[in-house]
């Protein structure tokens, strides 16, 4: 029998953890704004999410902690990736430009699909969120409900992933001005050196 009552606390772990703002909302809101691949993007994301969520309840992510080298190689990746985003990011918010311009420089869907997979698979905290934290929730579930459980983790990563995307993309019109696109880029520059240095420090 299915168990409701795990999915609903799988489904509010995950919302709880995905809502806050990190390499993929940002991401996603950028490809949403820009109305480049939106839905494409947040597929990747999900199913990226998906995945690591899987690994977790699994017990992938208690198994790659008790490798100290592998958890630091992983960061250090994570942190450069970040960085550089944020570098090209922070270029745009200085530069400006045309909007018009700006939301007429889509990707093409290989380039988006590439990037959705860097900051999904790139990204220490997606780790740390999925495999570690949702696991260790589900390794204290019966075994009957971990399933159900990692189910509904995944459903709120799909929920939201396609709301953000597909909701910027309707807005990307009355979002289509120049301020509004530096301040995004600004704000997603500040995001991923904020995410980079901390995972640095935890390297100190």
């Amino acid at each position: 029998m299915f168990g409701f009552s795990a999915y609903f606390v799988g489904l509010a772990l995950g919302g709880s953890l995905i809502v806050a703002i990190g390499a993929q909302n940002a991401f996603v809101l950028g490809q949403g704004v820009r109305r480049s691949f939106p839905a494409t993007t947040a597929a990747v994301c999900s199913a990226c999410d998906a995945l690591l969520i899987s690994g977790g309840v699994l017990g992938v992510g208690v198994a790659a902690a008790a490798h100290p080298a592998v958890a630091r190689l992983l960061i250090l990746a994570g942190a450069a990736f970040m960085l550089a985003y944020a570098a090209l990011a922070a270029r745009r918010a200085v530069r400006g430009g045309d909007a018009a311009a700006a939301g007429s420089a889509r990707q093409d869907r290989l380039s988006v699909i590439g990037g959705a997979l860097a900051v999904s698979l790139l990204n220490p905290h997606a780790y740390l969120d999925a495999m570690l934290l949702i696991g260790g929730v589900a390794a204290q579930m019966p075994a009957a409900d971990r399933l159900a459980f990692a189910l509904g983790a995944v459903s709120a990563s799909v929920l939201w992933f396609f709301s953000l995307g597909l909701g910027a993309a309707a807005l990307s019109r009355a979002l289509a001005r120049p301020a509004v696109w530096r301040a995004i880029d600004a704000v997603t520059a500040l995001v991923m050196t904020g995410l980079a240095l901390r995972l640095l420090r935890g390297l100190a």
